[in-house]
């Protein structure tokens, strides 16, 4: 099973926290529909809080009410809801009430005082001890059910009491058979009966509860034919089906890449893969599968022919919804393009490097990946001889991509190399080089001059 971070801030795929990833399931139409949690104990386990905690965290924050049957594992949250969005609730419960406000640490206890109404947090990572300082409706919850309290000694539910005893001891010491009689509004009455009136299998719904050495051993029967799965998805909405995940999670990655490639023949062959509402549905069962990355060795396979270039253009949009920043996408995408060229060598093997160039500029692959990808031959998708082959073909796009980087590069050097130099002298040389003005003496001597030579003599009239 998928596991993520506790804390999916830190993306480091060492670290040591992990939890599963939430498994939805919604069940029921109509006015009755509900998101089962299938896996919310294993949840609750791994981020160290009680399973009942984090449910009720996701009643308030959707404004639904939820339902608790910690005997069998079983969380309920009324509405349909995505797996996805529940995933992303959790991270803000983990926020507020795992994490260690001072280290970011999950190894943390609640440590719930119900007389006095207090939450306090203490940090077994760096020691910290302290209030717990967030202020939600679920801290009603978590004040008046400690967890410290067993949740199945109150039944089914938190909020329905606790049941009697169900068990008796009997004269060897051995723990009797108790049967259980469950009514239509899901309750269970304990027989107490000493002289054991009832048969032990008897059962209003169809199902065997016995009560042997103090553990429960329940055997429900559920058609899981072909027919009667098909009868039950057609019963839900189009919106339901995007959201349910059935026993498909727990198969191989081969058999989830079958049901992902069946899924889109059904559409291409149908002709919707023009239509938006198609590309959410596709990237939706890809990652409800969990094989977002390889996916687009699937769409490569069936979306392209010796016509490509073409056909590259006509599911442009579809395959940005699969590869935009997603590199690794991007390099199971090449090696779902080596093997059409591979299939379809006599007319693609000469247009290698058109067909790399038609998608960069469609921003389907990346520079870098395809520059990675040119590094090693692989034999992965094809046998090494028409690696080889495909690569040689590529070298002329690659290296105008090589090129191109290079003289990128060169200009930021260029640019980063210039630098201003504020030099003082400059202002004293231009005041050096300029016209001086004459001396005050000289100038009046000029003046003089000019004034003597204009002067009249009266002989000489």
């Amino acid at each position: 099973m998928a596991t993520v971070n506790v804390n999916r801030n830190v993306t480091d795929i060492f670290y040591r926290y992990k939890m599963p990833r939430i498994n939805a399931k919604v069940e029921g139409k109509g006015n009755g529909i509900k998101t089962v949690i299938v896996n919310m104990a294993d949840v609750a386990r791994a981020i160290g809080r009680p399973a009942t905690y984090p449910t009720k965290y996701f009643g308030c924050e959707l404004g639904a009410q939820t339902q608790f049957d910690n005997k069998n594992e079983r969380f309920i949250v009324n509405g349909s809801h995505d797996a996805t969005k529940l995933q992303d609730l959790l991270d803000g419960f983990i926020r507020k009430y795992v994490l260690c406000p001072e280290c970011d640490n999950p190894e943390t206890d609640l440590l719930v005082s119900s007389k006095k109404g207090t939450i306090a947090q203490g940090c077994k990572a760096c020691g910290y001890h302290g209030p717990l300082e967030v202020n939600h409706k679920v801290n009603t919850f978590i004040i008046k059910n400690p967890p410290h309290v067993n949740p199945a000694s109150q039944g089914a539910s938190l909020t329905e009491g606790k049941r009697s005893k169900r068990t008796k001891k009997g004269e060897n010491g051995d723990d009797s058979t108790v049967s259980l009689n469950t009514t239509a509004n899901g309750s269970a009455d304990a027989n107490g009966d000493s002289n054991g009136g009832e048969s032990p299998n008897e059962s209003l719904v169809g199902s065997t509860v016995a009560v042997v050495n103090g553990e429960d051993d329940v055997n429900w029967t559920v058609d899981t034919s072909e027919e009667a799965v098909r009868a039950r998805m057609q019963d839900l909405t189009d919106g339901a089906k995007n959201m349910t995940v059935s026993d498909d999670f727990d198969k191989t990655e081969k058999e989830r890449m079958d049901i992902f490639y069946e899924l889109v023949k059904k559409k291409r062959d149908a002709g919707e893969l023009d239509n938006v509402q198609v590309h959410k549905e596709l990237a939706t069962e890809a990652s409800r599968l969990d094989i977002q990355s390889k996916s687009t060795l699937v769409l490569a396979e069936l979306l392209f022919t010796a016509n490509i270039t073409q056909e590259a253009r006509k599911y442009r949009n579809l395959l940005l919804r699969f590869t935009h920043e997603d590199k690794k996408a991007q390099k199971y995408f090449i090696g779902g393009l080596e093997q059409i060229i591979s299939l379809h060598a006599d007319k693609l093997m000469d247009k290698v490097p058109g067909i790399l160039k038609l998608f960069y500029d469609s921003d389907v692959l990346d520079e870098k990946v395809i520059l990675d990808w040119s590094q090693k031959v692989s034999k992965k998708y094809v046998s090494k001889e028409v690696a080889a082959q495909i690569h040689e073909r590529a070298k002329p796009f690659v290296q105008w991509l090589q090129e191109a980087e290079e003289e990128e590069s060169s200009e930021e050097d260029d640019d980063s190399e210039v630098e201003i130099e504020y030099d003082d002298r400059a202002k004293v040389d231009s005041l050096r080089n300029g016209p001086t003005k004459p001396e005050p003496k000289k100038a009046a001597a000029a003046v003089e001059d000019d004034e003597d030579g204009d002067d009249l003599n009266i002989d000489d009239i």
